[in-house]
């Protein structure tokens, strides 16, 4: 280890000499503007209208060969790579500058497109500027590195030296955009409703705090955007959405982020089916417009979102994968005897809505494979849903799974504010017994339900395992340009 720093302190050394070289000369190290008329990518797909003519580009150099009074160099912009051919014969004095460029120099060429004897494109460098002098060199063997964290903590040198890395966030950006082009024309408005509450409110989890100076309060990061959603369709929108930043102070995993990105939508006089229609739709939708087609590949297993998706109830599920009928479960000690077969720990009294959680999300959610939607989720585990009508321990919720985790979570919203006190109220002796992700009571929410709102659905779908999916990326960390990293040292 001291060796390979010793070996990057003296070729820092070494960028450092020259750039007081390039100050010596007048050259500014930095640059300024600079007028391209192409990039790399253009050059190569248009070369039949393009060969003889000038051109002008920019990027960084990935590559670079002398042969005396000639060389040759590879830059790459954001569209790819192409090759450029210095001369002393064309560039003079400036050779020296081109003999002297390092790999990660940014520089501005133009130049004659031709085609060399071996057949690659390539641009004639007949101008050269320098742009910006890089003082840290790129790893030699990015590419192949196996310290994934290493490329996560550095995600600007990962998106240099590696384009599929590059390109998952290209997707990402379409991905999104599909999703408001497709809610839009259904006619969602977009919406944004505040980062900092007074309560956190509209899930289940721990959250951040913060305080407010002027105000002298203490706030919590978001973390959900539920409510405020809610207050809109209380004061008259009827098809909202916001796709916006979550916070929640958890635990970080392939499947978790501490901060992440959401939608939200909200829908008057719907319910969750109309949610479970317009899920299949959007996935649908937007997986034919980013990837042209329906059917990809997430972790090996070949999966089909082709509407509609199976449908089977949270209880059916788990009866279905271990043999349990949990409508027969009644006592503490049912519990209790399920609780130990299953190796779950749990605290007294035990409960039933969150065992039968515990269970689905150790037995079932493995074998969640192909796109299914797991409908009707104990009322313990869901405070914000209506009650099912033929079964009020039960909601009016589901989730959607694809490749074994859940991608969507949607109700029928619960819009009966006595019912909502009672469930907050139940909330707050859970939070007083020390479950620190139960839902606080708010009061302004219930005052807004009082006034009145009209039945509705209410979805949300985790967009960076949306992402996640559509790109087959394993890790949530490889579809969030910035995720979160302990600080070294």
């Amino acid at each position: 280890m001291d060796t390979q720093m010793n070996e990057l302190n003296e070729l820092m050394k070494a960028r450092r000499n020259k750039l007081q070289a390039l100050y010596d000369k007048g050259i500014d190290p930095f640059g300024q503007r600079y007028d391209r008329t192409h990039s790399c990518t253009e050059i190569v797909e248009k070369f039949d209208e393009l060969e003889g003519r000038k051109v002008s580009i920019a990027g960084r150099v990935m590559a670079k060969r002398i042969h005396g009074k000639a060389g040759f160099a590879h830059i790459q912009d954001m569209s790819g790579q192409v090759q450029i051919y210095a001369r002393v014969d064309d560039l003079g004095e400036d050779y020296e500058l081109f003999e002297s460029l390092d790999i990660g120099d940014i520089i501005g060429v133009r130049g004659e497109v031709f085609r060399t004897r071996k057949g690659e494109i390539t641009v004639s460098c007949e101008e050269l500027k320098m742009l910006c002098k890089s003082l840290h060199p790129l790893p030699e063997k990015w590419h192949g590195l196996r310290d994934v964290e290493l490329r996560y903590r550095h995600r600007y040198i990962d998106l240099i030296v590696n384009p599929e890395v590059k390109e998952v966030f290209v997707l990402r950006s379409k991905i999104i955009t599909a999703i408001r082009e497709f809610l839009n024309a259904k006619g969602f408005l977009e919406v944004e409703t505040p980062t900092m509450h007074p309560i956190p409110g509209g899930a289940n989890a721990r959250p951040f705090i913060t305080h407010h100076n002027a105000l002298d309060m203490d706030l919590y990061l978001r973390i959900a955007l539920e409510l405020h959603l809610k207050r809109l369709l209380v004061g008259g929108f009827e098809k909202v959405y916001e796709i916006g930043r979550i916070f929640r102070n958890e635990g970080i995993s392939t499947k978790h982020n501490p901060e992440f990105t959401m939608l939200e939508l909200y829908q008057a006089y719907a319910d969750y089916e109309v949610m479970m229609e317009l899920v299949e739709e959007m996935v649908a939708y937007v997986a034919e417009k980013v990837l042209g087609t329906l059917k990809i590949t997430y972790q090996g297993e070949e999966i089909d979102l082709t509407p509609p998706w199976e449908r089977i109830t949270m209880l059916g599920a788990i009866e279905k994968y271990t043999g349990i009928d949990f409508f027969a479960v009644n006592t503490q000690e049912d519990l209790k005897e399920l609780a130990e077969k299953f190796d779950i720990e749990m605290e007294k009294p035990y409960s039933k809505g969150k065992l039968i959680n515990e269970v689905f999300e150790k037995e079932v959610e493995p074998r969640l494979i192909q796109p299914t939607f797991v409908l009707d989720y104990p009322i313990e585990i869901s405070p914000l849903a209506k009650r099912k009508a033929d079964n009020p321990e039960l909601t009016y919720r589901f989730e959607g799974f694809i490749g074994t985790f859940e991608l969507a979570n949607a109700f029928s919203e619960l819009n009966d504010p006595i019912d909502q006190r009672k469930r907050f109220e139940e909330q707050a002796r859970m939070r007083e017994a020390g479950d620190e992700e139960a839902h606080a009571m708010d009061e302004d929410f219930i005052k807004a339900l009082e006034v009145g709102m009209p039945p509705a659905g209410g979805l949300g779908i985790g967009i960076d395992r949306l992402v996640m999916v559509l790109t087959d990326s394993p890790s949530i960390r490889d579809v969030i340009l910035f995720p979160a990293m302990r600080m070294r040292e």
